[in-house]
């Protein structure tokens, strides 16, 4: 369970009667811990989060209780719970694996949100999140009636933090420049260039990139040579 840091915020007010059906994920785009963003929402600034995160282990910071309403998505404040990370949208998919523990966090936040409520571990669309979907989304995915905001940004692991929240073991870390003891590479007919890399633990990791492409893993936009892969175990 993860320990709750009361930080309470006097900008909440009631959810009418409304029922939870959204998790919305946030970037607090300033705060770099759960302390600074819990005296940043008890000013009088017209804003609040139910909870924030930061990269202290099992822990989160906790302003609004989950029978009120937090101010931080506009029209669908009544229908939602909010987690704040200490992040930035314009982090690229590096920067946010350099935050284990944040995203560990998060995931642990909505695991227990999903209990609590019924709420499916699900990545909403737009159309269903601004709908009557119930389950996960982004701030981004609010639209206009959300504030119009682009958090948490594309590159957000959401996919690791959902699989983590259904209980699922971390993902391996691709190896760093230092772990690396072999490369090898070859084009097929096509024209697509694969890269098998070798670790110092035997572990072997993959990448493509297709004729013509500039990105990794079939052409991905946006995906790195270093955004590896695990190919194979480890051998015995």
């Amino acid at each position: 369970m993860l320990k709750r840091v009361w930080i309470p915020s006097p900008n909440y007010s009631s959810r009418g009667g409304a029922s939870v059906r959204l998790l919305v994920i946030h970037t607090a785009e300033g705060a770099r811990t759960i302390e600074s963003l819990g005296s940043f929402f008890q000013g009088n600034v017209q804003a609040s989060s139910q909870v924030g995160a930061d990269d202290k282990v099992n822990t989160i910071g906790e302003y609004v209780r989950r029978t009120d309403k937090a101010w931080t998505c506009a029209s669908f404040n009544p229908v939602s719970e909010n987690i704040e990370l200490c992040a930035f949208a314009s982090w690229s998919a590096d920067e946010w694996n350099r935050h284990p523990n944040m995203l560990a966090n998060c995931a642990a936040w909505l695991a227990e949100e999903s209990a609590h409520y019924g709420i499916p571990l699900t990545k909403l669309s737009p159309s269903a999140a601004q709908g009557s979907g119930r389950g996960v989304c982004y701030h981004a995915d609010l639209g206009a009636a959300g504030g119009g905001h682009h958090d948490p940004g594309t590159n957000f692991p959401i996919d690791y933090v959902l699989n983590l929240a259904r209980g699922g073991a971390p993902s391996p870390t691709p190896p760093t420049e230092e772990d690396i003891v072999a490369v090898a590479t070859g084009v097929n007919n096509a024209g697509a260039l694969h890269v098998f890399v070798e670790a110092k633990d035997g572990s072997v990791w993959y990448t493509w990139q297709k004729k013509g492409e500039t990105s990794w893993q079939g052409g991905k936009a946006d995906v790195s040579v270093a955004k590896l892969q695990p190919f194979a175990p480890a051998p015995k």
